[in-house]
């Protein structure tokens, strides 16, 4: 048997039918408010003069981040401390290396991890 599941968005200000789902920022938290294309076009108005002096920063639909650039493993975990050491480099004999000292190393092997 097919079943068929909707979803009926529920205008957040009205309880009226809903069209869109509105997404905005203040103060640092995003907030999601389902609208009818009127309650939306009255919200954008409000939003209007400030939305224009404001600065845009992008996006925030999609939290991004790069990659962070890690050693490949407890073997070159090893090899980084022994050689910190060496190079009369305090560090601590557990943790994660710090990217300064990553960078140091790599540096000194000519680029190479």
């Amino acid at each position: 048997m097919a079943q068929k599941v909707q979803v009926v968005l529920i205008d957040d200000l009205d309880g009226g039918p809903a069209d869109e789902t509105v997404t905005f920022s203040l103060d640092g938290v995003s907030y999601e408010i389902d609208l009818s294309r009127d309650s939306a076009a009255r919200l954008r108005d409000v939003f209007a003069p400030y939305v224009g002096h404001g600065r845009r920063l992008g996006s925030s639909r999609r939290a991004t981040s790069r990659p962070s650039r890690r050693t490949s493993g407890d073997g070159e975990a090893s090899q980084i401390r022994e050689w910190a050491k060496s190079q009369g480099i305090t560090v601590s004999e557990r943790g994660r290396i710090s990217a300064e000292l990553l960078g140091r190393f790599q540096a000194a092997r000519g680029g190479q991890s």
